[in-house]
C-alpha cells in the first residue's frame, strides 16, 4: 500500500505483517501499515508448545496477523507474537486490511481520472479521511451508508464529489441477516385476523425506522421474522424491538406471543 502509518505500533496493537528472514530461533517482519519499521518474531512466540523448524510454521513473503508483546521507541524495535492471536481477530484484522487495499485502489483509480499521482490525492483528501474516520474505507462505509458526503472536511470540491461518486459506484456493504421465531397463537374468534394485525404494526414499525425486514408463515404458530442490514447490531437491535412490539400487541388482544431463536 501506498499509505503508510507514522511512528511505531502501541503494545497490544494487532498488526500486519510480511516475513522478511528465518533465522534458527527468530523471524524477521517487515510491518507492512508503517513506514520503514521491522519486527522481531521469537520462536516462543510463533505457536505453542516445542517447534523444531521455524520453516513449518512460516515462510519467506507470508502475511501475517500478530500482536504487539513490546516497543522499544529509542531502539525502534518491536517484540511481536502470532501465536497471541485468536482466530476470529486474524480474520478481522485481515479482513480490515484488505478493504483498506480496495479503498486505496479507488484513490488510484481518482488520481488517474485528474491526471495526478497518488501521492498529491492523498495530500489534497486521503490523509484528511484518515485523520477523521481512522480509515480509508470506515470513511467509503459512512459514505455509503448515506452518513456523509464528505463536504464538513473542506476538501477540494471536484475531488470530493468524484471520490463520493465513485465510493457510491464500488463499494458494496456486506449485508446482514438476523432470524427469529415468533410463536403466535389466538383462541378468539378473530384470532387470525388478530395475529396478522400484530405482523402488520410490526411491519408499519419496520418501514418508519427504515428496517428491511421478511415476515414468513411457517407452520401455525410459528412465524418467521427476517431483519437485514449492513450492521449486524442494527439488525439483531431491530429483530428485537419488532418481535416485542408484535408480541405485545397480540396479548394485548388476549393471544399469546414468545419468540424463539
Amino acid at each position: 500500500m501506498f499509505y503508510k502509518k507514522q511512528g511505531l505500533p502501541e503494545e497490544s496493537d494487532l498488526v500486519i505483517c510480511t516475513v522478511k528472514k528465518i533465522l534458527l530461533h527468530s523471524v524477521f517482519v517487515s510491518l507492512d501499515e508503517y513506514k520503514d519499521v521491522e519486527g522481531m518474531l521469537h520462536i516462543s512466540e510463533v505457536a505453542p508448545g516445542r517447534i523444531r523448524n521455524l520453516r513449518d510454521y512460516v515462510i519467506e513473503g507470508k502475511r501475517l496477523v500478530c500482536k504487539v508483546l513490546k516497543v522499544d521507541k529509542e531502539k525502534k524495535q518491536i517484540d511481536i507474537s502470532l501465536r497471541r492471536v485468536p482466530l476470529s481477530l486474524m480474520k478481522k484484522k485481515n479482513e480490515e486490511f484488505k478493504q483498506e487495499q480496495k479503498a486505496e485502489k479507488l484513490l488510484e483509480a481518482l488520481a488517474n481520472a485528474h491526471n495526478v499521482d497518488i501521492k498529491s490525492v492523498y495530500e489534497k483528501i486521503g490523509s484528511i479521511l484518515i485523520e477523521n474516520y481512522g480509515g480509508l474505507y470506515y470513511a467509503f462505509e459512512e459514505i455509503v451508508k448515506g452518513n456523509t458526503d464528505l463536504k464538513d472536511l473542506k476538501v477540494d470540491e471536484k475531488l470530493r464529489k468524484d471520490l463520493v461518486s465513485l465510493v457510491k459506484e464500488k463499494i458494496k456493504l456486506p449485508e446482514f441477516r438476523a432470524k427469529i421465531f415468533l410463536l403466535l397463537s389466538s383462541s378468539a374468534s378473530l384470532g387470525l385476523k388478530d395475529i396478522k394485525d400484530s405482523i402488520i404494526k410490526g411491519v408499519d414499525f419496520a418501514a418508519k425506522n427504515n428496517y428491511k425486514i421478511k415476515f414468513s408463515y411457517v407452520s401455525a404458530p410459528r412465524y418467521k421474522l427476517e431483519v437485514f442490514s449492513n450492521d449486524y447490531k442494527t439488525a439483531e437491535k431491530a429483530m428485537k424491538e419488532i418481535s416485542e412490539i408484535v408480541i405485545k400487541d397480540l396479548v394485548s388482544k388476549g393471544g399469546d406471543g414468545e419468540s424463539q431463536k
